[in-house]
């Protein structure tokens, strides 16, 4: 059953001189419910935009418009207390830096139960020490370790507890901003391990944001994979990370380090600066399989498969006017990439 639609949805920064900064632009996703789907893509290109957005969590000077319903409730327009009233019990955050989040002043102890409190009165003190406790069993922290600062705790467990603060409240999904960033592999993998049963047992459904392709081919169910601003390709793991349709997923999986890897290979240039992007689609100045049409006119979205997007020209050649199916020059990409 879908639990959250996203249609049309763009996000604006409003900055206080200067023009309107497009980070989002019409994007649309799905999540049904207890599905692990991975948001994917550079630095830059508008990951975590979308997931605050969906929450309700942008700055002032941001601007949303589009539609995020989210079990048949509107998002997008609601009102401050009625987002405060979701958030915690049906929609959760895991941030990307837990020592940033966390009060050192605060024992690990009073984080839950200012947390508890907050969200639901009725509970005693008791009531609210077993429930901590037991969102804390569940990702591995004993209960000797309840009452200590968040400094007396190592990067990994700092971000497991931030895990648990989420589930202390069971929400029905929760958005992950990159849980696994500065964190060594190992426990990289752990913190996966965490989030994926916390799917099978809980039924919650996972936003998980993140740059590494690597990651969501072993932890997701679908992957969507963004770039300035925009959702590119979208499909399930096994598919878009064994046979990507569009050129920079490709390039995003050919950039993935594994130990068979024998030569490093990387994406040249960077993503585009989204106040000036480039016309027609923005991955043309970067992309090895760019024609004239690309940097001409809008690329069309077009089904590759079973519950499978892809927005580019590659996949509706028929529909390219006479004589922009050329490739386009190395000089001229050059050129694209340097404006």
């Amino acid at each position: 059953m879908k639990l959250l639609s996203a249609r049309g949805v763009n996000v604006a920064y409003m900055p206080s001189r200067g023009q309107r900064i497009w980070a989002v632009r019409d994007v649309d996703l799905d999540l049904a419910e207890g599905e692990f789907v991975g948001l994917v893509g550079e630095s830059g290109c508008g990951k975590s935009t979308l997931g605050r957005g969906v929450l309700g969590l942008l700055p002032t000077a941001a601007k949303t418009a589009g539609s995020v319903t989210f079990a048949g409730q509107e998002l997008v327009g609601a009102s401050i207390r009625e987002l405060r009233r979701l958030r915690g019990p049906s929609l959760g955050l895991i941030f990307q830096e837990p020592m940033t989040r966390l009060n050192p002043l605060l024992r690990i102890s009073e984080h839950f139960d200012e947390t508890l409190r907050t969200h639901d009165r009725s509970l005693t003190k008791a009531q609210r020490r077993r429930r901590s406790l037991d969102a804390l069993g569940s990702v591995g922290i004993p209960p000797t370790r309840f009452d200590n600062y968040p400094h007396e705790f190592s990067g990994g467990m700092r971000q497991r507890i931030m895990i648990a603060l989420v589930l202390v409240l069971n929400p029905a999904m929760v958005v992950a901003d990159e849980p696994t960033t500065a964190l060594d592999v190992l426990v990289e993998a752990q913190i996966l391990r965490i989030l994926a049963d916390i799917k099978s047992s809980y039924d919650t459904a996972i936003l998980l944001i993140t740059h590494n392709l690597g990651i969501v081919a072993e932890a997701c169910d679908r992957v969507a994979v963004m770039y300035a601003g925009r959702i590119v390709e979208q499909g399930s793991a096994y598919d878009v990370t064994t046979k990507p349709s569009h050129p920079y997923s490709r390039e995003l999986l050919n950039s993935t380090i594994s130990l068979s890897t024998t030569k490093l290979h990387s994406i040249p240039g960077a993503p585009p600066n989204l106040v000036n992007p480039p016309a027609a689609c923005r991955f043309h100045p970067r992309c090895p399989d760019a024609m004239k049409v690309c940097a001409e006119l809008w690329p069309p979205t077009v089904v590759t498969g079973p519950a499978r997007r892809s927005e580019c020209w590659l996949h509706a050649k028929e529909d390219i006017p006479a004589g922009q199916a050329a490739p386009l020059e190395r000089e001229t990409l050059a050129a694209a990439e340097e404006a």
